[in-house]
């Protein structure tokens, strides 16, 4: 039962299943989330704390689930990239424009992982497939109030 929930929490309720790009549905879930917190009025601080909740539990939820699908960093594991939206996407102002290049500024720096998000990823068990999404989540994060700092009317 436990591998279950924590299969079902790191696939970010199993949207990490889909047949294709998993990680890039994880990300959209992540958007999804963000939006929601926004709407429901949520705070930075509120923004902040979750963040941290889902860095902590995922890890743990990441590491049971690399158990229960016996590999390391599997596929179905997208919990880090609804995390790691939720770093890009702190303090922004959430429009369609800011949100989608928010998503596509955290897609590619995940997907190039930079240094150190490279070294990140060697960590043990489910602190790796999390701590490389939070690297890259920092650099899209920086990447897109810069954007926001050089040409706020575009975004806004």
């Amino acid at each position: 039962m436990m591998s279950r929930l924590a299969l079902a929490f790191a696939s970010a309720g199993y949207a990490g299943f889909f047949p294709f790009a998993p990680g890039t549905v994880g990300s959209a879930v992540g958007v999804v989330l963000w939006w929601g917190l926004r709407r429901a009025g949520a705070s930075m601080a509120v923004e902040v704390a979750v963040v941290a909740a889902l860095l902590v539990v995922g890890a743990v939820a990441a590491t049971a689930a690399e158990g229960a699908l016996g590999t390391t960093d599997p596929g179905p594991v997208v919990i880090d990239e609804v995390m790691g939206m939720g770093v890009t996407l702190i303090a922004a102002p959430l429009t369609w424009p800011t949100a989608l290049l928010g998503f596509l500024l955290f897609r590619v720096f995940d997907i190039v992982k930079p240094p150190p998000a490279r070294q990140l990823e060697k960590a043990h068990g489910g602190w790796g497939i999390m701590l490389d999404d939070l690297a890259a989540g920092v650099y899209a994060w920086a990447a897109l109030q810069a954007a926001l700092w050089i040409a706020p009317g575009w975004l806004a």
